[in-house]
């Protein structure tokens, strides 16, 4: 797990931060983005991608990362910013944001799937690189955690939507709840799966009981569409 590292480290970098995101997926919540730095000495078993470990692992890894680590940056780009921006977007803006909040400068990155970021920095991608980087897999668990958390927390803000189960994926349970409840401030309305909840615009123009979760997006300054191509908001 430390063949990418090595290989920086002999081109002269002495900071290689990996960069990980959880949360691309999910019809609602952020998306989050962690940057590590290890030292070159640490052994902790059982890191590796964390979608493949059981939470409790992930939790104590978690800790354990976080007291070892040289470095850890956290970056978030919430529900709006993934409407406006697109997922990608989105998800590179929160990995820059986590190289920004790292205490000690990266020289160089190791970064998860297939897409760099803007940083002026060197930097490499890695398919599934969660599973063959230790730094990019200790990120992928930083940011996890991170994200299930702030979910959990979500889920005493909106109850009913079941965010502490699902994480704001699209299980079953949580599309039912969408369709009875309509989409709530966090939902990423621009997604199948919830745009389809935005209320329609009637033949006079005007738009019949826009969902809250609507009312707070229109409210921040995002811009909504129907499919008809009818702007949402303008009578929010």
């Amino acid at each position: 797990m430390w063949e990418f590292e090595d290989r920086a480290t002999s081109q002269g970098y002495s900071s290689v931060a990996g960069i990980d995101e959880a949360g691309r997926g999910p019809l609602a919540g952020p998306v989050v983005a962690a940057a590590v730095i290890l030292p070159r000495d640490l052994r902790i078993e059982g890191i590796n991608d964390s979608k493949k470990l059981a939470p409790a692992l992930r939790e104590s890894l978690y800790e354990r990362i976080c007291a070892e680590a040289i470095s850890f940056g956290i970056g978030i780009s919430d529900s709006n910013a993934v409407d406006r921006l697109n997922i990608l977007q989105a998800t590179l803006r929160a990995m820059e944001q986590a190289v920004g909040n790292l205490s000690i400068a990266a020289d160089y990155l190791l970064i998860d799937g297939i897409s760099s970021t803007s940083l002026l920095l060197p930097q490499r991608t890695i398919k599934k690189g969660d599973s063959l980087s230790i730094s990019i897999a200790a990120a992928s668990i930083i940011a996890k955690v991170t994200r299930d958390r702030m979910m959990i927390g979500y889920d005493q803000l909106y109850p009913g939507y079941g965010f502490a189960g699902h994480k704001g994926y699209g299980s079953a349970s949580h599309m039912e709840a969408i369709a009875a409840l309509g989409p709530s401030p966090i939902h990423r309305m621009t997604f199948r799966g919830v745009r389809e909840h935005l209320s329609p615009v009637d033949d006079s123009g005007a738009v019949n009981d826009i969902p809250s979760g609507t009312a707070a997006k229109c409210r921040s300054g995002v811009d909504l569409f129907d499919q008809a191509g009818k702007d949402v908001c303008k009578d929010v």
